[in-house]
């Protein structure tokens, strides 16, 4: 059973750590559609690192983001966010696949494999929690602005990418608890083999004891 839980947990990481790797480079962070009298005349649409516009034939056109130091602050903090959420994943990807049960990578050692594992999913559930945080505070941007009666810049609403992300880190999340989970499970199933073990030693002890104290019992009548 704790072999079945590191790899169901491990493919929900690599799942997530696919789908944010997908989400950082994804244009649709915000989109706003601007509609002309018959048909749509152009849709706006942002990223971490770019703006473009879509014209009605399908033809954008994209300008990228002047300086990283003008930009606003919460895009800033959203792109260390998720970089540190791909890098997390990946030295816990590296982590996990050394601590795995079913592996013979590097390690030999029970106890080093399960130190390994434990550490990989709490760098899976780091890593989620980062692009958790850069998600939900772009989203949270994005949707104050649109609310905004005072805001005069163009309005925008949320895009594809920020589904992806909330889910990528959802798959993170739930890898990571179960390769913890998991170490649990190894170190229930160690307590009950070594309760078993004492027991069954207790056991085959006891008839012997028994045979000696008869023993003694049939010498102390004899001497009455």
């Amino acid at each position: 059973m704790t072999a079945a839980l590191e790899i169901v947990g491990l493919l929900l990481c690599l799942g997530g750590w696919a789908v944010i790797g997908a989400t950082l480079p994804n244009s649709y962070w915000k989109v706003s559609t601007v509609y002309g009298s018959v048909i749509t005349s152009s849709t706006l649409f942002e990223n971490l690192w770019k703006s473009c516009a879509e014209d009605s034939t399908g033809v954008s056109n994209c300008k990228e983001f002047d300086s990283m130091l003008a930009l606003p602050a919460h895009i800033q903090a959203c792109r260390a966010l998720m970089i540190c959420s791909i890098l997390l994943g990946f030295l816990a990807t590296v982590l996990t696949l050394l601590g795995l049960k079913c592996t013979n990578i590097g390690l030999s050692d029970e106890e080093a494999k399960m130190k390994f594992t434990v550490t990989g999913g709490f760098l899976y559930i780091l890593g989620g929690l980062c692009s958790m945080v850069a998600v939900s505070w772009y989203a949270a941007m994005v949707t104050a602005q649109f609310f905004d009666q005072l805001y005069a810049g163009t309005k925008y609403e949320l895009g594809g990418a920020l589904y992806l992300g909330w889910a990528g880190s959802v798959l993170y999340l739930l890898g990571g608890i179960l390769l913890t989970c998991s170490c649990k499970g190894k170190k229930r199933q160690d307590y009950s083999f070594n309760k078993y073990a004492y027991s069954a030693a207790q056991g085959a002890h006891q008839p012997h004891n028994y045979t000696k104290n008869s023993e003694t019992m049939i010498s102390n009548k004899e001497y009455v």
